[in-house]
């Protein structure tokens, strides 16, 4: 099983895939680790992302996940997979590749990016992530929202995992 944790910038896809890779004793993969230098410096300036930037990016993803299965391993990324066209090249039509989005309000967002340093996203791109986000629906991906402890959002995804 490959868990991508997604969603928009300060939900917590960082934290809630180390416990999730954690709990499930598996590796841990931050999809921001993939990104180019340029994209990196573009979010840096305030400056969003196109789909230009972000597909050779999803591909770069999709790669390690492939990795991973050829593997035969249990693994968890992040990735913020802010549309379905970007969950399909992720998902790659395998059916044990599944999301789990991490959803919260914009305000709940913008506060966590306040307290957040030492990152290259510019907290000005929330709105816009936000105006890109399709969100998914149950049938692509476990929900939980992001004022759930941590703790609790780790404990609702593996529940739902095991009804899956």
């Amino acid at each position: 099983m490959i868990l991508i944790v997604m969603g928009v910038s300060g939900a917590g896809k960082t934290r809630i895939g180390e416990m999730l890779a954690e709990r499930l004793s598996c590796s841990f993969t931050d999809g921001d680790a993939f990104h180019s230098e340029a994209n990196k410096e573009k979010m840096h300036r305030g400056i969003p992302l196109t789909d230009d930037d972000r597909w050779p990016w999803l591909r770069t993803i999709r790669a390690a996940i492939e990795e991973k299965e050829r593997a035969g391993a249990t693994a968890v990324l992040t990735c913020s997979s802010l549309k379905r066209s970007y969950r399909d090249i992720l998902r790659g039509g395998d059916d044990n590749v599944r999301f789990v989005y991490l959803k919260g309000t914009f305000d709940v967002l913008k506060a966590r990016l306040g307290a957040r340093s030492g990152h290259f996203f510019d907290a000005s791109l929330l709105q816009s992530q936000l105006d890109t986000l399709e969100v998914p629906g149950p049938d692509e991906a476990i929900e939980v929202s992001i004022e759930l402890t941590p703790e609790q959002i780790v404990e609702s995804v593996l529940v739902q995992i095991q009804r899956c």
